[in-house]
């Protein structure tokens, strides 16, 4: 398991605990040992994670074993069918679309896809989506709406990806008409960000009735090593920049970006994939529940109403 710098001592400490309980079986004189560093260790998570800095958080939203979109799928719906392409250019795995069945319920599912090992990394392109990626998640969005099926998608991206051949291929474009296809769309719309949301790439998906936000996950209109890099000329400026960005999910809250913040486990979603599938799920199933008897213009109304608040001050 991978672990950040500021995790260390808790994962030295949880593996001294795991060696013990194995000891523990044939010598009944461990016990002592061990009661005494479970509680030396609920001490010091309580240390770690309860003063995170700002940048930690961000560290925790790209850590290595935080689980991706598909995993969250895995746990969280049944009767899974990927649909792929765009019908125009090709396939991208970057972004992973088709239907499913929440509580009997069927629904669109759409979301950027990460991947492990190297070679799915470059697969996936790192979860950065092409624009055939958005033009098929547009597709599914449309036959979703065609059958009245509410669309759930899930964000974990840097960024739309910003080669040459997305840009020729109309990354911009795709990504606009997104934004104009979700805000026109007659069923209930949530999206979630699990991971990074990183600028339009994000935002993309991210037109919905309600937005959810699991807590240790960011969401900026830029990376905050791009933001160091343009304000100071130094991507290593990084930290200071998360500051500035206010992109993590108690900001988003308080700014009216986000409906809701989705707790995860303590130490975040990778110490414990199965009780924060959980808590997604629930936190899913409640804001469908919200949802359901409006009509599709209320449904439409309500979305358009929802982002032209947001960054209305109180001066007006």
């Amino acid at each position: 398991m991978a672990h950040l710098e500021f995790e260390k001592p808790l994962v030295e400490l949880e593996e001294r605990i795991r060696e013990l309980k194995v000891y523990g079986v044939r010598d009944a004189g461990l016990d002592g040992e061990l009661e005494r560093l479970v509680t030396q260790i609920e001490s010091l998570q309580r240390e770690v994670y309860d003063q995170l800095t700002v940048w930690q958080k961000v560290q925790l939203s790209r850590h290595p074993d935080r689980p991706y979109f598909m995993e969250y799928v895995d746990r969280i719906f049944d009767d899974v069918i990927e649909l792929h392409g765009d019908r125009a250019f090709a396939d991208d795995a970057a972004i992973v679309a088709g239907f499913a069945r929440l509580d009997g319920d069927t629904v669109a599912i759409i979301g950027h896809q990460k991947g492990r090992t190297t070679k799915e990394k470059v697969r996936r392109n790192f979860g950065m989506a092409h624009p055939e990626g958005y033009r098929k998640a547009m597709r599914v969005m449309k036959l979703a709406a065609r059958f009245g099926r509410p669309i759930l998608t899930f964000i974990d991206t840097p960024g739309a990806y910003p080669g040459v051949g997305a840009e020729e291929r109309g990354q911009s474009e795709a990504i606009g008409a997104s934004l104009a296809c979700m805000a026109g769309l007659g069923v209930p719309v949530i999206a979630c960000v699990i991971g990074e949301g990183g600028s339009g790439g994000a935002l993309a998906l991210g037109v919905a009735n309600t937005v959810l936000m699991l807590e240790f996950a960011t969401y900026s209109v830029i990376t905050p090593e791009g933001c160091a890099s343009i304000l100071w000329r130094d991507g290593a400026l990084a930290p200071r920049a998360a500051e500035q960005l206010k992109l993590l999910a108690s900001d988003a809250l308080r700014l009216g970006i986000v409906d809701g913040v989705v707790e995860e486990p303590r130490g975040g979603a990778h110490r414990d994939p199965d009780e924060a599938a959980t808590r997604l799920r629930e936190a899913l199933v409640r804001a469908l529940g919200d949802l359901k008897g409006q009509s599709p213009q209320e449904l439409i109304d309500g979305r358009y109403a929802k982002f032209r608040a947001m960054g209305v001050t109180a001066g007006g």
